[in-house]
C-alpha cells in the first residue's frame, strides 16, 4: 500500500493490522500544555490473543456475510531518526514519579467520580537513549502496525504486567517465580476477558498495569500514516507483547486536534473529528472493527476543565498548586475514532433542578422489553439494555459547558431543550445507550453544526441564534447518533448513511415530539422539512462530482479488508467530501420511503427491534435488508430493491430514493406551503430559496424583506440564505450581515466565499478577502484550504 497519498484526492488508509492483534483497552496518561500547544505522555495498549481475534473476526464476518479480499502489500519501513533524548529529563518534565504501587487486593480504587487513587504515579523510563532504528533487528519477525500521523513517538516498551502486586490471580500459577513473555501474555489474556460484572476490578488492574515498569524497549519506525513496532525474536502475533507502552507527543499542527481560543478569548483545545480521526491524538487501531474500552488521566492547569468521552462525570483532583487531574473511563467497547476530548476554560450551567426521570412502561413497551430481554448479541460488557432502571430512564444525567460570554444565551435557549429532546428520543427508541451526557459549545472555528461522541456532544455557536428551532433540531440529530452511529456503528466508514441518514430522519421525529405537536402539526412540519431537503439534494447532485455522490463507492467490496485487516476509506481525504450532505439526504429519503411504505407504527417497531438486536455491534447495509426479511416485514414488491440502491447516483435516478417518482407528484408541491405573516424558520428558508431563483430583485424589495422578518436576527439557516441574496444582488447595505456571518458562523460560511468571488464585483471580492484574513488563523484546516482555493 502506497502511504504517500495526495490528501486532495485520495482515500484514507487504515493501516492497523487488526486481523493479527486487536486492542481491547487503552490507558492514556497525558499532560496538556497550552504554551507549546502539545499533548504529551504515554498510552498503554492491551491486546487480545491472536486466536481470539480470529474467532471474533470469523464470527463477525459470518454475521455480516463478508469475505476477505486479497492481501495488502505494505511498503518496507524506512528507519526514522528521532534525536536521542535523556529519558529522566522527559520524565521529570511530565511530572512522573518512579513506579510504586500498593497491593489493594480486591478494593475498588475508583471513587464515585471515577478518579483513580494513584493518578500521579506512572512508570519511569530508563536512562538509555530511545531506539527507533529497525535495521538489522529481525525484519523477518512479526510487525505490529498502528495508525499514527502527526505524532512524535519517543519510545516504545513492553510493560511488565507481572510486576503488579496481586496479578497472579490472572495466571494459573500461585506465585510468579519465573517471568516469561508467555506468562505476561497470559495475564493480559485473562484480564481482557474478565466477565462484565467485574468491570470495576478490570479497570483497576488496567490502571495498575498501565503504571507498571517497562521490561524492554521495542524497535519502532514511523511513516506518514503508521507506527510499526517489532520485538526481536517475536515471529508471530502470539509471541509479541500483549501490553506495550508508547511515549509520544502531539504536534501543534496535528490534524486530530484544534488549538484555538473560545468565544471569550481563552485558550482551548478539542478533537476535531477530522478525516484522519484520532491518529494524530494517540497511536491506535483506527479500523472500526477495533472496538475497545479506554480510561484516561489528563492533567492541565487548574483553571481548565477537561471533558472527555467517559461514563463518569469526572471532577478535578488537585495534584499540586495550579495543576489538576481528570480521570475518565468507558466500559462499552467503541472504535478508537469515537474518543473525544476538549480542554478549556468552560463554565458549567445548570437548571434549577436536575431532571432525571423515569416513567412507567406502556403495555406494548413492557411486552417488547420482556421479549427482548437477554438477547444482546454484542461482546460482553455492562450493557444498559439489560438494566431495568436504565430502560425506564427518560432523561439521563447531563451537564452543559459553555464559554462565559455565552452563558446567558445557553441558559435561555439550549438548557431548557435538553430534557424534552432526551425524553422524546427515549419515547421513540427506548433505552438510552449511554448513562450520561455532556454538551459543549465549541469555538467558532468548529467546522460543523454538531458532533456526537460517546457521552459528549459538541454544538456550534451557530445553533444558538434566532428561535430555538435550529438548536432543537441539531440537538435531536446528535442525540439520535447515540443509537445510530455510536451504539450501532458502520463496519465500513464509506457507509456513512447508516449513521447520518438515520440521525437526519430521526431528528424530525424527536423534534416534533419534543415540541409536543399534534399529529397534524407534526406531519406538516416534517413535510416542509422534506421539501427543503429535496431541494438541497437536487442542488447537491447538480453541483458535485459524480463519483462523490455514491453512498457505497466500494460497491460489492464494501466491508472487505485485506488479510492483515488494513483497508481504505474511499474518498476519505477529499476535502469536498466534508462539505457534502449526500449521505445525510439520500439516507434520509430512503428511510422516509420505508416509513411511509410500512406505516409509522410498524416502522418504529422495526427500529426498536433493530436497536435491541444490533446495539454494541457494527453493521453493513445488507444487514438492514436481511433484518427486514427475517422479521417478515413486507415492502409490497420493493424487497428486491436492495439497500445497495444507494450506489445509483445519477441525477436521472434520484427519483429512486423518493417513492419511485417525482417528489412534486407525491403531494409535496412547494406552492402548497401557506405562509402566515409570522413565518417559522423553515418557512423563511423556503421563501428565501424561492427568491434566490429570481434573476433580479430591487433594493427596495430586499430592504422590505429584511425589515419585515428581521432576517439578521434569525437562526443561521435563515441568515445563510439572506446572505446569499445579499451577495447575488450586490446589496451593499447588508454587507455587514455577510461579514458577521463569515466570522461567527464558520461552520456554514465556506460556500459564501465562493459566491462573493464569482459575483465579479470588486467590493464583494474585497469583502471575502478581508473576512478570510480575519478568520483564517483560527479556521479549521480543510475549510481554510477550500476558501484559499476560491480566493487565490
Amino acid at each position: 500500500m502506497d502511504t504517500k497519498l495526495d490528501p486532495s484526492r485520495d482515500d484514507l488508509p487504515l493501516m492497523a493490522n487488526t486481523s493479527h492483534m486487536l486492542v481491547k483497552h487503552y490507558v492514556l496518561d497525558l499532560d496538556v500544555n497550552f504554551e507549546s500547544q502539545t499533548i504529551e505522555g504515554t498510552i498503554v495498549l492491551f491486546f487480545e490473543d491472536g486466536n481470539q481475534v480470529k474467532k471474533q473476526t470469523s464470527s463477525t464476518e459470518e454475521t455480516c456475510q463478508l469475505e476477505s479480499s486479497e492481501a495488502c502489500t505494505f511498503r518496507a519501513p524506512e528507519p526514522c531518526h528521532i534525536p536521542a533524548t535523556n529519558a529522566r529529563t522527559v520524565a521529570s518534565k511530565l511530572g512522573y514519579n518512579d513506579f510504586a504501587i500498593c497491593d489493594k487486593g480486591e478494593k475498588d480504587t475508583f471513587d464515585k467520580d471515577g478518579n483513580h487513587d494513584n493518578q500521579e504515579q506512572a512508570s519511569g523510563i530508563s536512562s538509555s537513549e530511545y531506539c527507533c532504528d529497525t535495521r538489522n533487528h529481525g525484519r523477518e519477525g512479526f510487525l505490529l502496525v498502528l495508525d499514527c500521523c502527526d505524532l512524535s513517538v519517543l519510545k516504545v516498551e513492553e510493560v511488565d504486567v507481572a510486576a503488579v502486586p496481586g496479578i497472579e490471580k490472572f495466571t494459573r500459577s500461585s506465585k510468579l517465580s519465573v517471568i516469561s513473555e508467555e506468562l505476561r501474555n497470559e495475564v493480559v489474556g485473562e484480564l481482557v476477558t474478565l466477565p462484565a460484572d467485574r468491570w470495576r476490578e478490570q479497570l483497576d488492574y488496567y490502571a495498575r498495569c498501565g503504571q507498571a515498569p517497562g521490561c524492554g524497549e521495542l524497535f519502532f519506525d514511523t511513516d506518514t500514516w503508521s507506527l510499526q513496532i517489532r520485538k526481536p525474536g517475536a515471529l508471530t502475533a502470539s509471541d509479541f507483547p500483549h501490553a506495550i507502552r508508547i511515549w509520544y507527543k502531539t504536534k501543534p499542527e496535528g490534524r486530530s486536534v484544534a488549538w484555538t481560543s473560545d468565544q471569550s478569548g481563552r485558550p482551548c483545545v478539542y478533537t476535531v473529528g477530522s478525516p484522519i480521526n484520532n491518529r494524530a491524538l494517540f497511536p491506535c487501531q483506527e479500523p472500526p472493527v477495533a472496538m475497545s474500552t479506554w480510561q484516561a488521566t489528563v492533567r492541565a492547569a487548574a483553571s481548565f476543565v477537561v471533558l472527555m468521552s467517559g461514563e463518569n462525570s469526572a471532577k478535578p483532583t488537585q495534584l499540586r498548586e495550579g495543576c489538576s487531574s481528570w480521570h475518565y473511563y468507558v466500559t462499552m467497547p467503541m472504535p478508537a475514532a469515537t474518543l473525544t476530548i476538549a480542554v478549556g476554560c468552560w463554565t458549567e450551567i445548570k437548571l434549577e433542578k436536575d431532571l432525571v426521570t423515569e416513567r412507567p412502561f406502556s403495555s406494548s413497551e413492557a411486552n417488547f422489553r420482556f421479549v427482548c430481554a437477554g438477547v444482546c448479541g454484542h461482546v460482553e460488557y455492562p450493557c444498559r439494555f439489560q438494566n431495568a432502571s436504565a430502560t425506564a430512564q427518560e432523561v439521563i444525567p447531563h451537564r452543559v459547558f459553555v464559554p462565559m460570554c455565552l452563558r446567558d444565551v445557553c441558559q435561555e435557549t439550549l438548557l431548557p431543550l435538553i430534557p424534552p429532546c432526551l425524553s422524546a428520543a427515549h419515547s421513540v427508541l427506548g433505552t438510552h445507550p449511554f448513562s450520561r451526557l455532556d454538551i459543549l459549545i465549541v469555538p467558532a472555528n468548529f467546522s460543523s453544526l454538531g458532533m456526537a461522541s460517546p457521552h459528549i456532544i459538541f454544538l456550534s455557536q451557530s445553533t444558538l441564534t434566532g428561535m430555538n428551532h435550529l438548536c432543537g433540531t441539531r440537538l435531536c440529530h446528535e442525540i439520535a447518533h447515540a443509537w445510530f452511529g455510536l451504539a450501532i456503528g458502520a463496519r465500513d466508514w464509506t457507509e456513512e448513511w447508516l449513521s447520518e441518514g438515520f440521525a437526519t430522519h430521526l431528528e424530525d421525529v424527536f423534534w416534533t415530539k419534543a415540541q409536543q405537536l399534534s399529529p397534524h402539526e407534526a406531519q406538516e412540519q416534517q413535510e416542509l422539512r422534506a421539501c427543503l431537503r429535496w431541494r438541497r439534494l437536487q442542488d447537491e447532485l447538480r453541483n458535485s462530482p459524480e463519483e462523490m455522490q455514491v453512498l457505497r463507492p466500494s460497491k460489492e467490496k464494501t466491508g472487505q479488508v485485506s488479510d492483515s485487516g488494513a483497508s481504505v476509506v474511499k474518498h476519505g481525504l477529499n476535502p469536498e467530501k466534508i462539505f457534502m450532505q449526500v449521505h445525510y439526504l439520500k439516507g434520509y429519503f430512503l428511510l422516509r420511503f420505508l416509513a411511509k411504505r410500512l406505516g409509522n407504527e410498524t416502522y418504529f417497531s422495526f427500529l426498536r427491534k433493530f436497536v435491541h438486536t444490533f446495539h454494541g455491534q457494527l453493521i453493513l447495509s445488507q444487514v438492514i435488508d436481511g433484518f427486514l426479511g427475517a422479521h417478515d416485514v413486507q415492502l409490497k414488491g420493493m424487497r428486491h430493491v436492495e439497500i445497495g440502491l444507494c450506489q445509483h447516483s445519477k441525477r436521472k435516478r434520484i427519483d429512486y430514493f423518493i417513492q419511485g417518482g417525482n417528489y412534486e407528484q407525491s403531494g409535496h408541491k412547494e406552492g402548497s406551503v401557506l405562509f402566515c405573516p409570522q413565518l417559522l424558520p423553515d418557512q423563511l428558508v423556503l421563501l428565501l430559496e424561492h427568491l434566490l431563483e429570481q434573476k433580479t430583485l430591487k433594493p427596495q424589495t430586499l430592504q422590505s424583506l429584511q425589515r419585515t422578518y428581521r432576517l439578521q436576527e434569525q437562526d443561521a439557516e435563515v441568515r445563510h440564505r439572506w446572505c446569499e441574496l445579499v451577495v447575488k444582488h450586490r446589496h451593499a447595505q447588508a454587507h455587514r450581515h455577510v461579514e458577521r456571518f463569515l466570522l461567527e458562523d464558520q461552520a456554514m460560511g465556506v460556500h459564501l466565499y465562493g459566491e462573493l468571488m464569482v459575483s465579479e464585483d470588486a467590493r464583494q471580492q474585497q469583502l471575502a478577502r478581508r473576512c478570510f484574513e480575519l478568520a483564517k488563523v483560527q479556521m479549521d484546516g480543510p475549510s481554510a484550504d477550500m476558501v484559499a482555493q476560491m480566493l487565490f
